[in-house]
């Protein structure tokens, strides 16, 4: 008996884990992060891994969309939540498929009074071993496999709004850059149209007023240049926050904005639509938590029948050898589960309704994204059309001037006239660039751009 017993402790003691402290110290993470650079070995393979290509030279000297994506999706701290999330899940699975242990009772008994030569104790050994029934343990499986296949595709929504959070900060980042050019621009113009009116002012041939008002407008330019500056500079930040760094891991790098040079004129959503609303990643993810609710209430239907335990036992009874077998099962006498099963039925309900709700909030996003961006390139074509209208203005206007029919002021009056134009047909740019990002989040996925922009290209500076 002794034997037995250090036999089983051995068998019982080898297969326990051990615990091992892992502490965090917040100097330390902070410390990893200041350290995050866009030339680090790590992610050089990261990218390499993805993308099946190697990266020479490195690190490249322009970083395009595709690059900063795979590093925003390296460095993101949210998918690595949700990454941690889905091993919890995974274990879970290893939890549900869990076969229940048998219990080992030892029993002794001292005997006060026994006939000469046979020993006073009686020892003894039962198993209770139960015995899952009407397929519990399958229904707890699938329940776990549907939640891990839903956080893994939690990891893809989470992967999707990373690449969108980049996309928005590096549009904000362009426009801001590029609007700043433009701006510029306009202050020359503006500084010039100023300086004329002071001339004239000197000749009598202007008066106070006008000059009161170029210098109001050349002011309010150069306040329009140090607000785009600031958020040129707010953007930049956001930048560095959507890629998981920090703004100063952005110096000496040149960013490529080659993905908002090209956007199609029009889209063909019917497929895309389709693809979206049965393959889109939250989609999937509620209808496996759907299907885990479904595998939840055979789970609970299954409870109504009792499982069975076994209890085999032995006995040394002074000499004699006893050998004995059990059978136990609970009685379903005052309830059969009731309350569990109707709450699995109307959890089950619960998670159809959310799904349902998903994918119609998925449409409605689907077509007013659709409208936007519809309605924004309407607005950049009217957008264009002005610009060319100032552009045979100031050909009128050169020509006049060169004649001697317009004055200097005209011509500059004229050439700002068309820097303004330019800028707004540049924002209109922008608003397409913004209802294409929420027309591929309404749709999640990339839509690829290979059409011309309407109108000519969208160009810097005043007079080109």
């Amino acid at each position: 008996m002794k034997r037995l017993v250090a036999v089983i402790s051995i068998l019982l003691v080898s297969g326990c884990a051990s615990y091992h402290p892992e502490p965090i110290a917040p100097s330390g993470t902070a410390q990893a992060f200041e350290a995050r650079t866009l030339d680090s070995r790590g992610l050089r393979e990261f990218i390499q891994k993805n993308t099946g290509r190697r990266i020479k030279p490195w690190p490249p000297k322009s970083w395009d969309f595709r690059r900063l994506e795979l590093a925003a999706a390296y460095y993101s701290p949210a998918l690595d939540v949700m990454r941690a999330k889905w091993g919890v899940a995974r274990a879970a699975v290893i939890t549900a498929g869990g076969i229940p242990n048998p219990a080992m009772s030892l029993l002794g008994q001292h005997h006060s009074s026994t006939p000469g030569g046979i020993s006073p104790w009686t020892w003894g050994i039962s198993l209770d071993i139960p015995v899952e029934t009407a397929g519990k343990r399958g229904y707890r499986i699938r329940r776990a496999k549907h939640l891990s296949a839903a956080a893994r595709l939690n990891i893809a929504e989470t992967a999707w709004q990373v690449r969108s959070g980049l996309r928005k900060s590096l549009l904000d980042f362009y426009a801001a850059a590029e609007r700043e050019r433009y701006l510029l621009g306009q202050l020359s113009v503006q500084g010039e149209i100023a300086k004329l009116f002071e001339e004239r002012l000197a000749a009598g041939e202007s008066s106070q007023f006008e000059v009161t008002q170029s210098l109001l407008a050349l002011n309010k330019m150069r306040l329009m240049v140090a607000e785009n500056q600031k958020k040129k500079a707010e953007a930049r930040g956001a930048l560095a926050t959507a890629l998981g760094l920090q703004v100063k891991a952005l110096d000496g790098i040149r960013i490529s904005f080659g993905l908002f040079e090209r956007t199609p004129a029009a889209i063909d959503l019917k497929d895309i639509r389709k693809k979206a609303l049965l393959g889109r990643a939250d989609i999937l993810s509620a209808l496996q938590e759907y299907e885990a609710s479904q595998s939840a209430l055979q789970l609970e239907i299954a409870k109504q029948y009792p499982d069975v335990h076994l209890g085999p036992g032995y006995e040394w009874d002074q000499g004699d050898n006893k050998w004995s077998i059990g059978f136990s099962f609970v009685l379903p006498v005052f309830n059969q589960n009731q309350g569990p099963i109707a709450e699995a039925r109307a959890r089950r309900k619960e998670f159809a309704a959310k799904f349902i709700a998903l994918q119609a909030g998925v449409i409605g996003q689907i077509d007013r994204a659709e409208a936007a961006y519809a309605e924004s390139l309407k607005n950049l074509q009217v957008a264009g059309s002005i610009v060319s209208a100032e552009d045979s203005r100031i050909r009128a206007a050169r020509a006049r001037f060169d004649s001697g029919a317009a004055s200097r002021l005209d011509l500059e009056q004229a050439k700002m006239e068309l820097a303004s134009a330019k800028l707004s047909r540049f924002d209109a740019f922008i608003a397409v660039q913004q209802s294409l990002g929420q027309l591929e989040d309404a749709v999640q996925r990339p839509l690829n751009l290979t059409g011309p922009l309407p109108n000519g290209s969208i160009t810097n500076g005043v007079n080109r």
